[in-house]
């Protein structure tokens, strides 16, 4: 029974790290930063894990206000939205290239 606990907890890692790697990075562009609110106002395409078919443009919180300081209006960006607490966040965000 030992055993198949070590596969059992070996598979959810693994699970856990194919759906780390399958998070889509989103085009976008930074429209504006409201770093006391912990805020970021993206222009983007659609966002078909939200069932979005249509780009718009919304305010997302922050996970980490250091991402706020890394990209300022106007930079294109790839960021991952996601939903926590109820509330869209981008949990990682890159200047495009």
């Amino acid at each position: 029974m030992p055993h198949r606990f070590v596969l059992i907890a070996a598979a959810a890692a693994l699970t856990g790290t194919v759906a780390l790697a399958q998070s889509e990075l989103i085009d976008g562009q930074v429209t504006k930063i409201d770093e006391s609110a912990g805020k970021i106002t993206i222009k983007h395409g659609p966002l078909k894990k939200f069932d979005m078919d249509e780009g718009m443009t919304m305010v997302f919180r922050a996970a980490d206000p250091a991402m706020l300081k890394a990209v300022k209006a106007g930079d294109k960006v790839k960021f991952v939205p996601e939903r926590v607490n109820g509330q869209f966040t981008v949990t990682r965000i890159e200047k495009a290239k």
